[in-house]
């Protein structure tokens, strides 16, 4: 689906990869509802679109059913109609094993990065369903395709978002609606600040560094690749040249895979 001159729903807008795709969107000819729970990060992306007609705010937590539901109504009050929806917004865990995990923080992962997209995705489909085309995009991670210790449960949230969306594009392979899943790699984004991780984004960084990682892909060649495969109507999307090295060899050796995923990690980890 082309962005020009449709009504794109954004989560996440208020930062990070969120953030770049509603500035790219705009810029494509979109008109964006840009959701956010942050509203003060929100204002600052609106700050950065300038004063753009094409653009509305919403300020909601996607972990909360009844917001999510009313959204659709409010996103046509405001542009006539909604075309799409790029789910990004999500958080991390703290890098701890699951023994270490809370039931609270496993339940806002969850609720956060599985129930939010859900909630919207199943808010929206009557409405996509009407449109002419119409184009869904989840935004997944390399860590739901392949074990990261010490991410266990962020990586369960991601891998059902794998599945559920590709459950969804065969489901709705007879209609306009198109789907497409993306796997990011590591993405230099703020995002441990907005799981509430304190300064975990500076030492995950440094733990790449000391086990040779590659580097992070920076969010607007992230935020570029995803609208890309968007307007492409792609299946599934990559970004970064980790996520691409991982996913093929995952499907080679997977056990190979998650030992070398493991060996990367022992430096963050404190192994």
């Amino acid at each position: 689906m082309k962005a020009n001159g449709k009504v794109i729903i954004v989560t996440g807008a208020g930062s990070g990869m969120g953030r770049e795709i509603t500035l790219l969107l705009l810029k494509r000819g979109a008109k964006v509802a840009a959701v956010d729970i942050n509203q003060a990060a929100l204002t600052e992306t609106a700050t950065m679109a300038g004063a753009s007609q094409a653009l509305a705010l919403f300020t909601l937590n996607i972990a909360d059913k009844q917001a999510v539901e009313a959204l659709p109504a409010q996103v046509i009050a405001a542009f006539g109609a909604v075309d799409g929806v790029i789910n990004n917004a999500g958080i991390i865990q703290p890098m701890v094993m699951v023994d270490d995990l809370n039931f609270d923080l496993i339940e806002k992962v969850m609720a956060v990065n599985f129930w939010g997209p859900l909630y919207l995705t199943k808010a929206l489909l009557p409405h996509l369903k009407a449109r002419p085309v119409a184009h869904i995009v989840n935004v997944s991670s390399m860590g739901g395709f392949l074990p990261v210790p010490g991410q266990t449960i962020y990586g369960a949230s991601k891998a059902a978002i794998k599945l559920l969306t590709e459950g969804l594009h065969s489901e709705l392979a007879t209609t306009n609606v198109k789907v497409t899943v993306v796997f990011p790699g590591a993405i230099s984004t703020n995002i441990a600040k907005n799981s509430g991780l304190g300064d975990y984004q500076e030492r995950m960084s440094e733990g790449a560094a000391a086990a040779k990682a590659p580097p992070m892909t920076p969010a607007p060649e992230a935020a570029r690749i995803i609208v890309d495969g968007m307007e492409q109507d792609a299946y599934r999307v990559l970004v970064g040249k980790d996520a691409k090295f991982m996913d093929f060899l995952y499907r080679l050796a997977p056990k190979r895979a998650a030992g070398f995923i493991f060996n990367q990690m022992k430096s963050i980890l404190g192994s």
